[in-house]
């Protein structure tokens, strides 16, 4: 019997995803549990099984291009078996307004909830990006996948130096390199021509356009749609945190090794419980409390930003914060994180502080209503008594939503997590929970 290939839909916000790679070509057989195909979302790479045995009959998506949750990809089934009438358009797009059509049968209502639509007409990506050829399976990791698209950079022109000649960041940097190096580099791909959602063509002295990843487009989308929707002020304050790095030293000394990140997150999730409206959400009219803090950790991958969550933060002492952070940098750097890692974060933390920022302020993550940007531990001047001093000095500035965070509280807020900060007891005590 033949069975579709749907889209999967890796999270809650995600509406289509784009396929970097195929593991199978017409006519290869599938075992369930094979993997079929890679998918890149808004936030990570992640590969996508059949369900089903057989042969893979017809792809319906290449690679490259993008469809809708829940389109169908692709057709298995046995030898010869035909492909459903109408296949390649699955279910019709959402009725426009107008007098009410007449239901469907029961049989032709099912057979479009098990085959819902893709659009007809390919992305401008999937011209980058031909279609296989029945000669084999094209091989090459997510990071090169991505970093293709992102570069317009046709994978099938690229000898892969990998494991099985598959191919591997390294090899499509190199092909990069090599379109940009002269006159006898292969041709680059034709410019972008202009129109809604495009970028306009070059001008002299620019490089032809390129379109916006899809991570890109999406981080646009969604900050674009916070910015101009929730009214962002900020409140900063500076902490002295050399009670900080001492404890730090102490710990390293007795075998922890535990980052200022570390502690920033453990003391910003014990001040949010303290803070139920710093950690709640609106839609304008109504206000949502929530009872557990799920600190959202700000991570650069390439090609963009993802946020993976560590969930019940407040629960969790500076060691079990370090393990879970570091388990999930890790994971985000290698393109492999879950649904699940990325969904449900009700406060964000973006640090720069590695990057040798003085102060800077973050935009709120949609469903949210605050950020907390930290930056660097700068030497300062401070007045110690009646003296003054040089201390090692960490701005720490919150973005609050002001619909439902005030200054006050967003100073409170802030003073609470530099008390805890520049507590040396508070410190240990939160190393030893």
């Amino acid at each position: 019997m033949v069975r579709p290939i749907l889209m999967p839909k890796p999270g809650q916000m995600t509406e289509e995803c784009t396929i970097v790679a195929w593991h199978k070509t017409e006519g290869d057989p599938v075992a369930r549990g094979d993997v079929l195909f890679e998918i890149e979302t808004d936030k990570s790479v992640m590969e996508v099984e059949a369900f089903d045995d057989g042969v893979l009959l017809r792809r319906v998506v290449g690679e490259g291009e993008t469809a809708p949750v829940n389109a169908v990809c692709a057709w298995v089934g046995a030898p010869g078996e035909e492909i459903p009438e109408g296949a390649a358009v699955a279910a019709a797009p959402p009725p426009a307004a107008g007098p009410a059509a007449t239901p469907p049968a029961p049989a032709a209502a099912a057979a479009a909830a098990r085959f819902p639509a893709r659009a007809e007409a390919p992305t401008p990506a999937a011209a980058a990006f031909p279609a296989p050829s029945p000669a084999g399976r094209l091989r090459i990791s997510p990071r090169a996948s991505r970093l293709a698209i992102e570069g317009g950079i046709d994978p099938r022109t690229i000898t892969g130096t990998g494991p099985e000649g598959r191919i591997v960041e390294r090899d499509v940097r190199v092909a990069m390199e090599a379109v940009g190096a002269g006159p006898t580099a292969p041709a680059a791909a034709a410019p972008t021509p202009a129109g809604p959602g495009l970028a306009t063509p070059a001008v002299e002295g620019e490089e032809e356009p390129r379109r916006l990843s899809r991570m890109r487009q999406v981080i646009a989308e969604r900050l674009t749609a916070s910015w101009t929707s929730t009214p962002h002020f900020t409140v900063t304050v500076a902490v002295d945190v050399t009670y900080l790095q001492a404890v730090r030293a102490e710990l390293k000394a007795g075998g922890t090794d535990l980052s200022v990140t570390d502690f920033v997150l453990a003391a910003t999730a014990q001040t949010l419980a303290e803070f139920p409206d710093v950690n709640a959400r609106t839609d304008g009219i109504s206000v949502w409390r929530r009872r557990r803090v799920h600190l959202g950790l700000a991570v650069a991958v390439p090609g963009g930003l993802v946020v993976p969550v560590i969930r019940d933060a407040d629960r969790l002492g500076v060691g079990g914060i370090h393990e879970r952070a570091a388990t999930l940098v890790a994971a985000a750097r290698a393109g492999t994180l879950s649904p699940d890692d990325l969904s449900g974060s009700t406060f964000t933390v973006s640090n720069l502080g590695m990057f040798e920022v003085d102060e800077f302020s973050a935009i709120i993550n949609p469903g949210e209503a605050a950020i907390l940007a930290v930056a660097s531990a700068v030497p300062a001047p401070v007045a110690i008594g009646d003296g003054l001093a040089v201390r090692p000095i960490m701005k720490l500035t919150i973005s609050a939503d002001h619909r439902l965070v005030d200054g006050e509280t967003a100073a409170r807020f802030l003073n609470a997590i530099r008390r805890r900060l520049q507590d040396p007891a508070g410190l240990r005590a939160l190393a030893a929970a």
